[in-house]
């Protein structure tokens, strides 16, 4: 798997078994099952593993960057990287489990960051949008991070019980989506699925919202502006793919 380097700050498909950013194997399938009309809504509901499927905002087009919750959201200090998203299915006779996972990678510039273990612990959303104003394929908040190195290995929590990120280091992360928070007629390996499913264009293919949220980046962000943390937001934002303001 093709991993984020610590020199490399550019957004990057990350390509696995069966699923590759932009290019995909499977057709569209259809958004809400038989006997279910479009628009109905359906309840939020509890993960298994912790965290809210935010089922009702299926097919809702709000995104894909959330409304800012203070200032600093989109600021270089700390700054939170995409890297991609990749699918994995171990085959009918394989061990293991189907995942969808999304790849990020933190840095900071000035000052060394700590966050707590376990990393943003109930502070990661993710959001999955269909192209072209087909709104959300999926939605989970609640999540926790993992700690990976560069070979997508979980890196063991410090005796400290923080992570620390000094200036200059990199620290890469990964967030599984649950299944329980994909949309009617989607199924992790195909969430991720372009439309139509071979193409170069990337307005034709999902666009994924990744926020984490911990207290530390609020404090840290005061400490580099020198402004009050009030004003400040608490959480990361990145986005797989933006358009430019010319394509808007």
């Amino acid at each position: 798997m093709f991993r984020l380097s610590p020199r490399s700050w550019l957004i990057l498909s990350v390509p696995c078994v069966a699923l590759v950013v932009w290019a995909v194997v499977l057709a569209l399938p259809p958004m809400w099952p038989v006997g279910r009309g479009v628009g109905v809504p359906l309840p939020d509901a509890a993960l298994p593993g912790g965290g809210v499927a935010q089922l009702s905002k299926c097919r809702v087009d709000d995104g894909p960057r959330p409304v800012a919750k203070g200032a600093g959201e989109q600021g270089k200090d700390p700054a939170l990287a995409f890297g991609g998203w990749s699918a994995q299915s171990p085959g009918a006779k394989q061990p293991g489990r189907t995942t969808f996972s999304v790849h990020a990678a933190l840095r900071t510039l000035d000052r060394p960051l700590t966050l707590a273990a376990p990393l943003a612990k109930g502070g990661v959303t993710v959001d999955v949008y269909g192209p072209r104003g087909e709104g959300r394929r999926a939605s989970a908040r609640g999540l926790t991070a993992k700690v990976v190195d560069e070979k997508d290995r979980t890196v063991p929590t410090p005796h400290s019980d923080a992570f620390r990120i000094n200036p200059g280091d990199v620290l890469y992360l990964k967030v599984d989506l649950p299944a329980g928070a994909l949309c009617p007629g989607y199924e992790l390996m195909t969430v991720g699925d372009c439309s139509p499913k071979l193409t170069n264009d990337a307005q034709n293919c999902p666009v994924l919202t990744l926020t984490l949220t911990d207290p530390a980046i609020r404090a840290h962000r005061a400490a580099v502006t020198g402004e009050p943390e009030d004003r400040l937001s608490d959480r990361l934002v990145v986005v797989s793919w933006e358009p430019r303001r010319s394509q808007t």
